[in-house]
């Protein structure tokens, strides 16, 4: 995502939260509902920075120079090995 489209995520949020400021309800449901993203943030472990996922392509471009990789001639080899998993 680029500054460009974070800033404009950023200013429909910030005017979106002062248009519903006002209504006590709403935002109670707004702080429910952010505490419930934070949650599933924390608790998610398939969720990683960008810079996390590059790492993590990086290593494993790394693991395959060195070797360390699993080779499968056949499908039934592949689900072979998935299933001993």
């Amino acid at each position: 995502m680029t500054n460009t489209q974070i800033n404009a995520i950023n200013t429909e949020l910030w005017q979106n939260i002062g248009a519903i400021a006002g209504d006590d309800t709403l935002m109670r449901k707004l702080a429910l509902y952010t505490r419930r993203l934070l949650k599933e943030k924390k608790t998610d472990s398939t969720l990683m920075t960008k810079e996390e996922f590059f790492a993590r392509i990086k290593e494993s471009e790394q693991q395959a120079e060195r070797g360390e990789v699993t080779v499968f001639h056949s499908k039934e080899e592949m689900n072979k090995w998935l299933n001993s998993l």
